[in-house]
């Protein structure tokens, strides 16, 4: 008797709670098999894939309009449910309603009331099925009776009570690792105990460290899978290369940042009679890394690669991911070859996905492929003369492949990014807005066109793999967003929404004073990105199918892909489709890698908010211009060009009492007629830099 004999059974029965003596006559379980049918009950009670009633019965999860899913907390104190099954509507859940839920966590909730226009249905934790966190880091603080740790995290709302071992001294104010033991629920609160005393924040050389302990992330490998990965190869022998195509020969280069290590992908570019051949190159880390090696385990449990400012977490050891799976300058290396032909508009009108054996030419960076396409910089001509026109036939080619993109609707916002530059000591020296060159974009569009091709050539030959899905925009946030964009004329249908939609109103407000307000509220009302085995498509990109194909260093989902890809090409493409087991793996593969890649991001963009609050904690009283980039009803956060962030609390501005307007996003002066939009322009006085909050204040330097 296994799992899915008992849910099938469920299914297709009598569709009401059994008893368990129900339940096992039912299935035929016999007296010898009792204990093994009660243990595989139990498991499958804990996953939550059946539930016990208070009457000792059991059924399936929809039968008592339950649902499981990940539950993530907002700082406010209440939930969004994100359902594991596929399509099914987020659910809101009132903090009273969390029942002990902790942010993360995976739960059971059951559904009360459906969702009314533009909102979410409401639920409530019944339990939780899968604790997110048994670590988390945060402030001690003992009174008289007791001591309790307040997570750093503010979605994390429930305070910690602690017990501190004799051998730790820890003072008011430390922030501490603290493991939780007893977890809460909705008549009692969490229990812990101190692991670790992490340091002062006014320490900055402790942050990077702080960062991994806070959001659980791995850092050193174990001395058994360094010891796997020293056993690979650091060359390319001659009995690998069999029965590869040979690319040897090919004008070969990788465009990269100036401090990129781990080069993934490589890139070739030819004239054709009927428009281009785009060569897309990628490193061949499946041969490497084997299926439920410790290798593979390892790179599982990252899934992805956590780049920390000047640091890297990597998910592979440096003896692969920086040497022999890195497409390195002049070195034979084994890849998996995307070579697409494209006709005079920029379509794919043929392809071939190969096996292969390559040796890059020359290692690019975007600086200096930027330069080249700008023209004017001798030296860099001189030294890159044999491919200059490569870059030129590159460029030619990306702005087609963009066009493309464009005309179908995909959403491109273009938000700056950032960089900041730290010293030995951890210090932060500078901060400055990245802007992306033909280089970078180039890039971008030729990994986008690999993903496209790959995912459609796999999913037609239906092999379970995981596609990179983008969903629509909820109704909730659509609702939200139409509130905004109405004022301006616009409005979004829910039904049959395509990004072309979005993007047709982006293009008609262009250079108008409403773009930076519409394009804000855009981008917050998209869904998160995830990986999943069903074809949800893109919606961002405009993609119908899409994979990531081309990181396979650096993601575990691509390794997946490369795998699926690899089986094919040694079967031939009159394989049988995969069997549902492999399907069940990829979804469980999918939801582990969504989850550690939003993990990944939190660690990155967390340690980024950390280092800008000590940079502009330098220049305290100082007055920089910036601009409004949202409003809530406590005040309106301002962004400086260096994408520095601060807020302007509402209690500051003293001249007049101001009002929020929760559809168009303003603050509205009572007296005065004020008004304090998205996209205005405002200088500001730097009054405050919390580094335990990680939080600027500002104050307005000159009313308007």
């Amino acid at each position: 008797m296994d799992k899915k004999a008992i849910l099938a059974f469920m299914h297709q029965g009598t569709y009401r709670p059994l008893g368990y003596r129900e339940l096992a006559e039912a299935l035929g379980v016999k007296p010898e098999d009792e204990a093994s049918f009660s243990r595989l009950i139990g498991r499958l009670e804990k996953k939550g894939d059946i539930v016990r009633t208070r009457r000792d019965r059991y059924g399936l999860p929809d039968m008592m309009n339950l649902v499981k899913g990940i539950i993530s907390i907002n700082q406010r104190g209440y939930g969004i449910l994100r359902p594991d099954e596929m399509d099914a509507e987020e659910i809101f859940v009132y903090g009273r309603n969390l029942n002990g839920a902790m942010h993360m966590d995976r739960v059971m909730v059951r559904v009360n009331q459906k969702g009314r226009t533009g909102q979410r249905p409401e639920g409530e934790v019944i339990r939780a099925i899968e604790r997110a966190n048994r670590e988390l880091v945060g402030t001690f603080n003992r009174t008289r009776r007791l001591a309790q740790v307040i997570p750093d995290d503010p979605r994390q709302i429930y305070p910690v009570y602690v017990t501190v071992p004799k051998r730790i001294k820890v003072k008011n104010g430390d922030r501490v690792m603290v493991e939780i033991y007893s977890w809460p629920d909705k008549n009692k609160d969490a229990e812990g105990r101190v692991l670790e005393v992490l340091g002062e924040y006014e320490d900055a050389s402790r942050d990077f460290a702080l960062v991994i302990r806070k959001h659980g992330l791995r850092n050193e490998f174990e001395e058994r899978v360094l010891a796997e990965a020293n056993k690979c190869l650091q060359y390319v022998s001659e009995e690998e290369c069999r029965g590869r195509m040979d690319l040897r020969g090919n004008k070969m280069v990788t465009i990269d940042g100036e401090d990129a290590r781990d080069l993934d992908d490589a890139v070739t570019i030819a004239r054709t009679q009927q428009g281009y051949r785009l060569g897309v190159h990628i490193a061949d880390v499946s041969h490497y890394v084997r299926e439920n090696s410790r290798l593979d385990r390892e790179a599982y449990q990252r899934a992805t690669s956590v780049y920390l400012l000047d640091k890297v977490l990597p998910m592979l050891p440096p003896e692969l991911s920086n040497r022999i799976c890195s497409l390195n300058t002049g070195e034979d290396r084994l890849a998996l070859s995307c070579i697409m032909d494209l006709n005079s508009d920029a379509e794919v009108v043929d392809y071939e996905l190969k096996k292969s054996v390559i040796r890059v030419q020359e290692r690019m960076t975007y600086t200096d492929v930027n330069h080249l396409l700008a023209g004017g910089d001798t030296r860099l001509e001189t030294r890159y003369a044999d491919y200059i026109e490569d870059f030129q036939l590159m460029w030619e080619l990306a702005q087609k492949l963009k066009a493309g993109r464009d005309e179908r609707g995909a959403l491109d916002f273009d938000f700056p990014e950032s960089k900041v530059h730290v010293d030995s000591q951890g210090q932060p020296t500078k901060v400055i807005k990245v802007e992306r060159g033909p280089g970078e974009q180039l890039i971008e569009e030729f990994m986008i066109k690999a993903n496209e091709t790959v995912a459609g050539h796999l999913y037609n030959r239906r092999q379970p793999f995981l596609f990179r899905v983008h969903e629509k925009p909820g109704p909730e946030s659509l609702f939200k967003l139409n509130n905004v964009i109405s004022l301006y004329g616009h409005k979004l249908e829910a039904k049959n929404l395509k990004p072309a939609d979005l993007q047709k109103i982006l293009q008609g407000i262009k250079g108008r004073p409403e773009a930076s307000t519409v394009a804000l509220m855009m981008l917050r009302s998209m869904q998160h990105a995830r990986y999943t085995p069903w074809p949800l498509g893109h919606f961002g990109l405009a993609s119908e199918y899409y994979c990531h194909f081309t990181s396979p260093i650096r993601r575990y989902p691509d390794l997946v892909v490369h795998r699926a890809l690899s089986r094919l090409l040694e079967k031939g493409e009159k394989q049988a489709a995969g069997d549902e087991e492999q399907l069940e793996k990829m979804v469980l593969i999918g939801e582990h890698c969504s989850l550690r890649e939003m993990k990944a991001e939190e660690a990155e963009r967390e340690l980024i908010a950390l280092k800008k609050v000590r940079y502009i904690g330098q220049y305290l009283g100082d007055d920089f211009e910036g601009r409004v980039s949202s409003v809530t009803s406590f005040g309106f956060f301002v962004e400086l060009e260096n994408t520095i962030e601060g807020l302007v609390h509402i209690s500051s501005l003293n001249d007049d009492y101001y009002d929020f307007n929760d559809r168009a996003f303003t603050l509205n002066g009572r007296h005065t007629g004020r008004k304090f939009s998205i996209g205005d322009t405002v200088t500001v006085k730097v009054v405050r830099a919390d580094i335990a909050m990680a939080r600027v204040d500002f104050e307005l330097a000159v009313i308007p």
